[in-house]
């Protein structure tokens, strides 16, 4: 690791990073001028590559810096895949692996207990021997998450945590996965068991909304979606109010076979059968 990113590591270490996080995220939702919120877009579209586009036609410029980050795609610009499961979102699709017996997934050679992850250890059981799919999303990426499956939301379980980094700086702190803030979202299927979605957040992430919760910052616990909300692939489950992370666990039955690398939401993440 270079000086420059253990210097800054150590920088955010001594953050107040969710005070900091909030206070980014309100920010982000207030009202702005035209030409600000104008000129606001060109310039972070030009720096970080954004095809503006690919995003649907606005009748003037975003209201808030939010609107914009959390853009939707115009229609059309992306296609759904037929195979029983997709990328839930852009990004690199930065891991993909077996679940190992105990419940456990590796990334980068670091060890995360599932139950951890998705805030419930019972239900964590049933993904030992399956797979795993981790996709980073960068700020250049469009930020709403979409279902992999076809199948029906049953619960949303919201756990408290930290507010890491999760790019090259955020990989000096253990855990990394596991300690942030993140958004689990369990879709039953008939014929791929539980596929459970997990959003983790990162730092200056405002909040992670959930469709089916109505688009609101999920609070923390467990929310049962009751009657539950049918989804098929490509439908939006939420969206990071800044990026991010998403997991996708399977329990047996299916392998990810896609290489890593980027990806856009919608393409296979297996063979067509």
């Amino acid at each position: 690791m270079s000086a420059a990113t253990y210097t800054a590591a150590q920088l955010v270490r001594a953050m107040p990073r969710v005070h900091l996080s909030r206070v980014v995220g309100r920010l982000c939702e207030q009202s702005l001028p035209a030409p600000v919120a104008r000129a606001l877009t060109v310039a972070y579209a030009r720096a970080y590559g954004i095809d503006l586009g690919e995003a649907a036609p606005q009748s003037g410029p975003y209201r808030t810096f939010d609107a914009f980050f959390t853009r939707p795609l115009r229609p059309g610009a992306r296609v759904v895949e037929d195979v029983p499961l997709v990328s839930p979102a852009d990004g690199k699709l930065d891991a993909v692996g077996a679940v190992l017996p105990g419940a456990v997934l590796e990334v980068k050679g670091k060890p995360y207990e599932v139950g951890e992850l998705v805030g419930n250890r019972k239900d964590a059981a049933g993904y030992a021997g399956g797979s795993f799919a981790l996709i980073y999303l960068s700020p250049r990426d469009y930020h709403r998450v979409h279902s992999p499956v076809d199948g029906a939301i049953t619960v949303v379980r919201s756990i408290a945590g930290d507010l890491f980094p999760v790019n090259a700086i955020g990989e000096r702190f253990p855990r990394l996965l596991v300690r942030n803030h993140r958004v689990a979202i369990a879709i039953d299927t008939e014929s791929l068991g539980r596929v459970t979605v997990v959003m983790v957040g990162a730092m200056v992430v405002g909040r992670i909304s959930v469709t089916a919760l109505g688009g609101r910052a999920v609070p923390v616990g467990t929310h049962a979606v009751s009657p539950a909300s049918s989804v098929q692939r490509g439908d939006e489950l939420g969206m990071f109010h800044l990026g991010s992370t998403v997991v996708v666990l399977l329990e047996p039955g299916l392998s990810i076979t896609r290489a890593l690398g980027t990806v856009r939401y919608g393409e296979a993440l297996v063979k067509a059968a």
